[in-house]
């Protein structure tokens, strides 16, 4: 019986974070209607830091949307036989970095090594040696004298085809525009900001373009205890954070958008409820509430193994409910901002006259006061972000994070930690994680900077 030779495979995961892509698509076609929105975002597009902020988070939006296309590979059967599939769920990033994710070596080795961190002992001889890899600077054979010259020449031929790919780019923009290169450098054809995002792009092919020349002879940052790339499970972080920096968006939003708003105008003994809720769960230490909660679902994930089919689904659930639980106990702050900017905003003219003319109370707060609000609300979101995800990574390594099968930025700390205190010192898993991770903080920022300066009145005023 023939069946596919890939079992596509959707996590609960994958499919909020597609739905969450095609909401914010639709919210862009609907912002594009409305004149205030387009002409702030108009200026957030004209920032030339926005710019290269946003083309460096659209690189890693793409990696973790590759790794959000799961998978299970067929298993060899006999002919006539029902088509198995694997147990594993890999990814389309999985399949692209399948090189990296299947050249592990024995344990730890530094980057672009050609032989193991530790000594041991080896066959037919006394002494403690430094092993060989099995990969890393294999290709060199038993010669190692071409080792500087060999990752020299592969670190040139890096940057030449992140240059060829760059210039491609480059002309087919110039090509499309009717200019020609030198003049787009130098004029900045299309504005200050496309040149910001086309400069970007340079160091960022650039960079590629060497892991991929380099990595396929060595390992780029280095391998782990167990001996796996670390450059690949750095990039395997990237899901997890955006996950957990956006899945956390849609629990904590419309409970912080809803009770905002009715503490703020409503008033009364509404209000004094809700501020006693946020009260009460500010004053509880977050990580105390949070490990709470996050081990006792992790009872329930335990004694419920027939839920899951794979442990792909098993560690997915529990990214779930970290971003439940997340969402759940960060969404105080941005209620108390909304109450207070509803409090202003229900004083005006505009909603007084709603009033006057009878205007329903929740017909008000739809069409008068969230409208007014959305702009607070937008730069809430985008710069709570960086704070999401440097959380998962704080949680995870003190245990209370994602499950520990999963890759993310926080396990591979928690993994690194222990080895700080050895002699000679194992620095390049947590470096390797610690580089992706501020560049993507920094990024959501930068970008969280201009998109309050456009959105913010007493910014732009």
């Amino acid at each position: 019986m023939n069946g596919m030779a890939l079992q596509p495979v959707v996590l609960w995961s994958d499919a909020l974070l597609f739905v969450l892509i095609a909401a914010i698509v639709a919210l862009v076609f609907w912002a594009r209607r409305q004149d205030a929105l387009r002409a702030a975002w108009g200026r957030v597009l004209k920032d030339t830091m926005a710019m290269a902020a946003a083309t460096v988070l659209a690189v890693f939006v793409l990696i973790g949307l590759l790794d959000s296309l799961h998978y299970r590979a067929r298993l060899p059967a006999q002919p006539g036989a029902e088509a198995r599939y694997a147990v594993e769920v890999l990814s389309a990033l999985d399949a692209l970095l399948s090189d990296l994710r299947q050249r592990s070596e024995k344990t730890y080795s530094a980057p672009l090594a050609t032989h193991l961190f530790a000594r041991e002992a080896l066959e037919n001889s006394t002494q403690r040696e430094f092993p060989r890899l099995k990969h890393g600077g294999a290709h060199l054979g038993a010669d190692l004298a071409g080792h500087e010259f060999d990752i020299a020449v592969r670190v040139s031929r890096g940057c030449a085809g992140g240059l060829v790919i760059w210039l491609l780019l480059v002309s087919a923009w110039c090509r499309w525009r009717g200019v020609a290169v030198v003049e787009m450098l130098k004029v900045g054809v299309g504005g200050p900001a496309i040149r910001a995002v086309l400069l970007t792009l340079l160091p960022i092919l650039l960079l590629f373009g060497i892991a991929i020349a380099v990595g396929g002879g060595y390992h780029v940052f280095g391998t782990d205890k167990v001996g796996q790339d670390v450059l690949y499970l750095s990039l395997k972080s990237i899901r997890t954070g955006l996950l957990i920096g956006t899945l956390t968006t849609l629990v904590m939003l419309p409970l912080a958008v809803l009770l905002g708003i009715l503490a703020g105008y409503v008033g009364g003994w509404v209000d004094d409820l809700i501020q006693y809720l946020y009260t009460t769960l500010s004053s509880i230490p977050g990580v105390l509430l949070i490990a709470a909660a996050v081990l006792m679902m992790q009872v329930v994930i335990d004694t419920h193994p027939d839920w899951f089919a794979t442990a792909a689904e098993r560690a997915d659930a529990r990214l779930l409910a970290l971003c439940l639980i997340l969402g759940m106990t960060s969404w105080t702050g941005v209620a108390r901002l909304l109450r207070g900017e509803t409090l202003k905003l229900r004083e005006l003219e505009f909603v007084q006259a709603a009033q006057a003319f009878g205007v329903g109370r929740f017909a008000i707060m739809h069409r008068h006061i969230l409208p007014n609000l959305m702009h607070i609300v937008l730069i809430a979101l985008v710069m709570d972000f960086s704070g999401l995800v440097l959380a998962e990574a704080v949680l995870s390594y003190v245990g209370v994070g994602v499950d520990p099968s999963t890759i993310s930025f926080g396990t591979m700390i928690n993994t690194a930690r222990m080895e700080l205190a050895r002699e000679p010192m194992v620095w390049w898993s947590l470096a390797a994680a610690f580089s992706f991770m501020f560049a993507l903080v920094l990024a959501a920022n930068l970008f969280a900077d201009a998109v309050r300066d456009a959105f913010d009145p007493r910014a732009s005023a």
